[in-house]
């Protein structure tokens, strides 16, 4: 009996007591693990882990976004941004760089020749520093996010979860959805780090400050 054979005649074995009529959303799974390893200050345990990872965290305010925006352009010396379908017409700055949309879709030596990209996010998860891309609005298409030497995203408060199973609550596992931890690296069997290998050499991720609650008339 070759290897394959003996695992899959375990896994019969395994289902021979399984009424036919069963299936898996029938079985509740008890979930009574903790969900999550985040203090009180989701804030700043996401801006800190954004941070281990060599990427820079610019906080700002709603009115500020736009200028801040363009400074982290300007700083990081782009001449050309891809801005993703449906990223918010009052966040774009005015600046010396040429701005490129992607309807109909930029071919692939273009993306690869821009300077930066500009996007939003889906959610953001504190414990790891990790920000997740679901191709929404303002996010485009997962090639934006991986062929442009440079990243900028804007992360609002209100998107950072504490753990993981809280962010994939928020998330539709049918959507293309990528984890972004950190600029793109790798490193070999020495431990010699190289970045800009499979995405941005450069991640900039600027957290616009939740409003505060209106308090009641």
């Amino acid at each position: 009996m070759s290897t394959r054979e003996s695992v899959l005649a375990r896994i019969t074995a395994a289902l021979a007591d399984v009424p036919a009529t069963e299936t898996p959303d029938g079985v509740p799974v008890p979930r009574s693990y903790r969900r999550s390893h985040a203090g009180p200050d989701l804030v700043a345990l996401f801006a800190g882990r954004v941070t281990d990872y060599r990427a820079s965290v610019i906080h700002t305010t709603e009115e500020r976004v736009s200028g801040t925006i363009a400074a982290v352009l300007a700083e990081r010396g782009a001449e050309s941004v891809v801005v993703p379908e449906g990223f918010p017409v009052g966040l774009l700055p005015e600046g010396d760089f040429t701005r490129l949309g992607d309807a109909p879709p930029l071919a692939l030596e273009t993306l690869e020749t821009a300077g930066s990209v500009l996007t939003t996010a889906a959610v953001a998860i504190a414990v790891t520093g990790t920000i997740v891309l679901d191709a929404g609005p303002g996010q485009g298409r997962r090639a934006l996010s991986l062929l442009p030497d440079h990243h900028l995203c804007v992360v609002r408060e209100e998107q950072i979860a504490g753990d993981v199973p809280e962010a994939l609550s928020r998330l539709d596992p049918a959507a293309p959805l990528t984890f972004i931890s950190g600029p793109s690296a790798t490193s070999d069997i020495e431990l010699d780090r190289v970045e800009g290998v499979h995405g941005p050499r450069t991640l900039d991720v600027i957290v616009v400050a939740a409003r505060p609650a209106e308090e009641p008339s």
